[in-house]
């Protein structure tokens, strides 16, 4: 281990697979104690066993983004577990790709509620406990779509579009409690909720674009973690090769 979020500890939401998967495992190499939160449980269980199997430490907890509930018992028990809480990964999210006229609205506002909405509940739960600790990282997991939409994906951009809109407000809201609120742009990553090839990818893209894997994001979720507390926020950071 690394060391480098050592004594830190952190939630990461959709950790089971993908993107939450690696930024989980890699902030527990980095030192970190990581919660690990997702729908259903086999998956997490998977990720913690991983963790474990490199002596770092993890916890699961199944809970849904759409229950704010949930997400408020979610923090309670990592909070219990590890006695406070560091940084925030919001990651959970689905997708769908259809067009506007072809595509369900019941799909349509389930996207929304899930990306945008969950993206909510977990920031806003997650707020009486970083203030505790007396500062922290909230870190959304964004996209690029969200930036600028593609034909096809307009519930997925619109909801990630939200998403950096919040990043900026909740910024605002919190500096003064040095917590900082920073989206990470991935860009195309192959990864369950993105099941087109690299071929695919590109095509809507750039064939200049770099389509990356679930551990090239890691880097970049390290380094906004590490930040201070009076660091960087309502910032966007890409691993986009284009702009937006």
């Amino acid at each position: 281990m690394t060391g480098q979020l050592q004594g830190k500890v952190a939630i990461v939401t959709g950790a089971g697979r993908g993107i939450g998967r690696a930024i989980a495992v890699g902030y527990a190499n980095a030192g970190c104690a990581v919660c690990c939160s997702a729908r259903t449980g086999a998956e997490i269980e998977d990720t913690v066993a991983t963790i474990l199997g490199s002596s770092g430490k993890a916890i699961s907890r199944i809970a849904d983004v759409n229950d704010y509930g949930a997400m408020e018992s979610l923090f309670g028990f990592a909070q219990d577990c590890f006695g406070g809480i560091d940084i925030v990964v919001v990651n959970a999210g689905i997708s769908m790709n259809a067009s506007i006229e072809n595509g369900s609205p019941d799909q349509w506002q389930q996207i929304l509620q899930t990306n945008l909405i969950g993206a909510y509940h977990t920031a806003k739960a997650a707020i009486p406990h970083l203030k505790l600790r007396g500062g922290g990282k909230i870190i959304f997991i964004g996209s690029g779509l969200g930036h600028r939409g593609v034909p096809n994906t307009s519930a997925y951009a619109c909801s990630k579009a939200g998403v950096w809109s919040l990043t900026r407000t909740l910024a605002q809201e919190l500096m003064s409690d040095d917590i900082s609120v920073n989206e990470l742009v991935p860009g195309p990553v192959h990864t369950t909720i993105n099941n087109q090839s690299e071929e695919e990818l590109r095509a809507q893209l750039g064939q200049t674009e770099w389509v990356k894997s679930p551990d090239d994001v890691v880097p970049l979720a390290l380094f906004l973690a590490a930040q201070p507390h009076n660091g960087p926020t309502a910032q966007s950071f890409s691993l986009m090769r284009r702009d937006g």
